[in-house]
């Protein structure tokens, strides 16, 4: 009896954000170890189905480097990054491609549909919801800078309750007969949700979240206290691109963003629905 009473009292703690995210569009970045390993990806998938369950409306979007660089490197294709961006040529491209809409999407997508949910996987080609130029063809090659999200798209998915599962790959507008760009999948989860008008952005990575400069954990920044953090080196690396995604999103018009340790099992609904979270919460 006393653990059935435990286990309304955690349900009665959720509710209030039951209510208030009821209805409410999430956009989840999904990578790191969340995305690799067997029992965290099953525990995604059960989070993200209790999530469409309780009314919230959960968009993914999904990246996959560490897959496609082992591919290229299988395929004795050379590939190397500058500023953080993977140079991609179109065989690179086609690799690309191959990975995140061919192998990656459909794995996502068949686990939630394998937990009752229904989720349907496409890529920013599809309908050419997402178009995109190139940030700098010469430096980086087919690595595009997102134009504009039709977010008409993914909102008849979402009408008819499916979970969008979304490949960041690109249609080109310049007229120019290539296999699209690729997109940085931070970026284009935050391009997303500003065209979503979502309610969250909740970014799966392998850190727990912000540190200060005495590995003292952040649970909540804004932008000025993120710009000091930069400048001063405390954020760096490949922290700097997903803090750069939750001000664009925030500037977009998206309330909060969210970095959470996707290592943690369950981490998304600790994160939603216990009022400590888990990770670094940055808002206006």
């Amino acid at each position: 009896m006393k653990k059935n009473i435990e286990q309304v009292k955690v349900l009665l703690d959720a509710l209030p954000y039951i209510k208030k995210y009821s209805g409410e569009i999430f956009v989840i970045k999904y990578g790191g170890s969340a995305q690799n390993d067997p029992l965290l990806k099953d525990k995604v998938a059960q989070d993200i189905l209790l999530m469409f369950l309780m009314g919230i409306k959960p968009v993914i979007v999904h990246g996959g480097g560490n897959k496609i660089s082992n591919l290229l490197e299988k395929l004795d294709i050379k590939s190397h990054f500058i500023d953080g961006l993977r140079v991609t040529d179109e065989a690179t491209m086609e690799v690309v491609e191959m990975v995140l809409s061919g192998n990656i999407n459909s794995e996502i997508t068949a686990l939630i549909n394998q937990h009752g949910a229904k989720a349907l996987g496409i890529s920013g080609k599809d309908a050419n919801f997402i178009t995109a130029k190139p940030v700098d063809i010469d430096k980086y090659g087919l690595v595009g800078d997102i134009i504009s999200v039709d977010e008409g798209v993914i909102n008849k998915i979402l009408a008819e309750n499916f979970i969008p599962v979304i490949a960041p790959i690109a249609a080109a507008v310049d007229g120019k007969n290539h296999p699209g760009y690729n997109i940085n999948a931070d970026l284009a989860a935050s391009k997303i949700a500003a065209s979503l008008g979502a309610r969250k952005i909740i970014f799966m990575t392998d850190t727990p979240g912000v540190m200060d400069k005495e590995k003292n954990f952040l649970s909540t920044l804004c932008e000025s206290e993120i710009n000091a953090l930069k400048l001063e080196g405390t954020i760096a690396g490949g922290m700097i691109p997903k803090v750069n995604a939750c001000i664009e999103a925030i500037e977009g018009g998206v309330a909060k963003a969210h970095i959470i340790d996707g290592r943690v099992e369950h981490a998304l609904l600790l994160e939603v629905f216990t009022s400590e979270g888990i990770g670094t919460v940055i808002k206006q």
